[in-house]
This record gives C-alpha cells, sequence and structure tokens, in this order.
C-alpha cells in the first residue's frame, strides 16, 4: 500500500524581532520539529523521517512558506533514502518541495543528502518562488546507491522564479531508465554523488559573483538574476558535502566575487 502524506511550514515575523510558526504540521513519514536556531531571529526546523519511505508508489509533499520579513531555517535529521517498492512495477515514488519566500524574508533550505537505492525509482521536484528582495540558500545533494551498491532511478527537476519571472529550470536524471551518458565523462564521470548550492542574494545585483571552477569538481555560475548556482560531483557523500561547504564560505566570504 503507497503512503500519501503533506508536511506544512508557515513563518511569520513574531512582532518582538524573532520569527513564529503559526504552521507546523507533517504526517506519516514527515515529522516536523522545532529546534534550536544557530542565527539570532530565525525559526530552524528539522525534517524527523518517522517511517521508512519513500517507497514505489508514495507521493509525499513538503511546503513552506517564509512570510514578508520573517526568517527561516528548515534542515533535516537523517538522509532520505528512496527504497524499492513492495510490488515491482508499482510505478515511482515521487517527492514534490514547495517553496515560497516573500518580500524581504529569508529561507535557508539544507536538507541532508537524498540516497538512491537500488532498484528504487523517485521522481524528486522542487519548485521555489521568490519575491523580489527574498534571500534563499538552497542545497540539494544526491547519492546513487548506499554503501557497495548501485543506485536506482533517480529524477530531478529544480524551478525557481524571482518576481514571477523564471530565474532556474533544470531537470537531470540518472540511472536505469535515464538517457544515456548520465555516467559518462561528461556527467558524472563515474562518481557517485551530485549536488547543487543555489544562492539568491538581493545585493549580488550591484555586485555579481563570477563564473569559476572551484576545484576539479565543481564550478561557480552566475545566474541571470542575483543569484549564484554551484555544482559539484564527488565520490561519496561526504565529499560532495565538503566541497559544497567551502563554496559556501567561498560565496560568503570576502573576496569571494
Amino acid at each position: 500500500m503507497s503512503v500519501r502524506a503533506t508536511a506544512r511550514i508557515h513563518a511569520v515575523p513574531d512582532g518582538r524581532g524573532g520569527t513564529a510558526l503559526p504552521v507546523l504540521r507533517g504526517e506519516g513519514p514527515l515529522a516536523l520539529r522545532r529546534t534550536r536556531a544557530a542565527l539570532p531571529g530565525t525559526a530552524r526546523v528539522t525534517v524527523v523521517g518517522a517511517m521508512s519511505a519513500p517507497l514505489g508508489g508514495d507521493r509525499l509533499a513538503v511546503g513552506a512558506r517564509a512570510a514578508r520579513g520573517a526568517r527561516l531555517a528548515v534542515d533535516a535529521a537523517a538522509a532520505t533514502v528512496a527504497l524499492p517498492g513492495p510490488r515491482p512495477g508499482g510505478g515511482p515514488a515521487h517527492y514534490t518541495v514547495t517553496l515560497h519566500v516573500e518580500e524581504d524574508a529569508v529561507l535557508d533550505w539544507l536538507p541532508e543528502p537524498l540516497v538512491s537505492a537500488h532498484g528504487s525509482d523517485l521522481v524528486l521536484t522542487t519548485v521555489v518562488h521568490l519575491a523580489t528582495t527574498a534571500r534563499l540558500t538552497l542545497r540539494e545533494e544526491l547519492v546513487l546507491g548506499r554503501h557497495g551498491e548501485a543506485g536506482g532511478t533517480l529524477r530531478s527537476r529544480l524551478t525557481v522564479t524571482r518576481g514571477g519571472r523564471p530565474l532556474l529550470d533544470q531537470e537531470t536524471a540518472y540511472g536505469p531508465g535515464a538517457p544515456g551518458g548520465w555516467d559518462g565523462p561528461a556527467v558524472l564521470g563515474g562518481h557517485r554523488a551530485v549536488g547543487q548550492l543555489l544562492v539568491v542574494e538581493p545585493s549580488f545585483e550591484e555586485k555579481a559573483l563570477d563564473n569559476r571552477m572551484l576545484g576539479p569538481t565543481a564550478v561557480r555560475a552566475r545566474l541571470n538574476g542575483p543569484a549564484v548556482l554551484v555544482t559539484a560531483i564527488a565520490p561519496d557523500a561526504r565529499e560532495l558535502r565538503a566541497v559544497l561547504g567551502r563554496a559556501a564560505q567561498d560565496i560568503a566570504g570576502p573576496g569571494s566575487g
């Protein structure tokens, strides 16, 4: 039997310099907990997996909204593992993330890696709507297979609009059934982990960051707007996190542009 579950997060200013969470509701495998934030004025929410999911045929959805002036950080307690469904040929699982960031709001979307286990089939869709003065940091890490196993089938699409206009729309596919060449030298080159870091910062309008290589397997690219996208591949999840972490420090630190 497939699972359908939805989690919703709504962050608003609390009137005292902080951020309140009038809506914090999860279902099934999507349990939500408010946890201690590192930055003042920020509400931090951690997604805690309450059961094994997604399996083939499951449909999971997470929606988060940061209202005008709110500061919201969302992370996870552990990696998400896409597993084969109980019935062969039962169709892919779907995991949909929808984010809204209003004027002068900040959202840090920093989940743990998504692991595509052997035999699994998952469609991951992330849709982000940003106001023109919104700030966003979004990290996505995909790992093909658990230790010592081949990965499953994983399709991922990330769509971002800013002020109602397209900022980024990209789609990737890996594993059995993906277009040929996904594991070749032009894409993964034999690596098992792939990730990206998207930073949208209105101040980049005045001081845009440059395009640059960040080591042999990562690149930072300017987008058509106040945003940069870092794309990286690595042999495993640990090295991928290190590469993206260094990229984040490079973007935030002095002289990064």
